[in-house]
């Protein structure tokens, strides 16, 4: 799945909240086509940032979690993580939330008063 030789059971899934997919739905029309990048935080209640798809360079010390389907997006959005990141996480199911507050300057939602929230699951290895 994510091409480093790991097993699909290892890798770790990335889903939606329904609150997350209106969120991105606003976003994708705004901005166009849209990606998450996730480097910092290790626990749950960490902000994965969006960006417009390819605004955010990601190279060989990232991984390509998943590409994630939004009802009303016609392309995937995609999931990335930094490697570092992924070894804290790997046996863990992320749900991607939004929560009032104010997130990054940097990601798309800041100025909507929201941010998006990692909640965290662990999987069966």
């Amino acid at each position: 799945m994510c091409g480093m030789g790991d097993t699909y059971e290892e890798t770790p899934r990335v889903e939606l909240t329904p609150e997350a997919s209106l969120l991105l739905r606003r976003l994708r029309e705004a901005h166009g086509p849209l990606m998450f990048h996730q480097s910092g935080g290790c626990c749950d209640g960490s902000a994965p940032m969006c960006y417009p798809a390819g605004e955010f360079r990601t190279g060989a010390s990232d991984i390509l979690l998943g590409e994630l389907a939004v009802d009303g997006v016609e392309e995937p959005v995609e999931f990335w993580m930094s490697r570092s990141q992924y070894e804290a996480w790997r046996h863990t199911r992320l749900i991607v939330d939004v929560v009032p507050g104010r997130g990054s300057g940097f990601s798309l939602e800041a100025p909507e008063g929201v941010r998006f929230l990692i909640r965290s699951r662990v999987v069966d290895v």
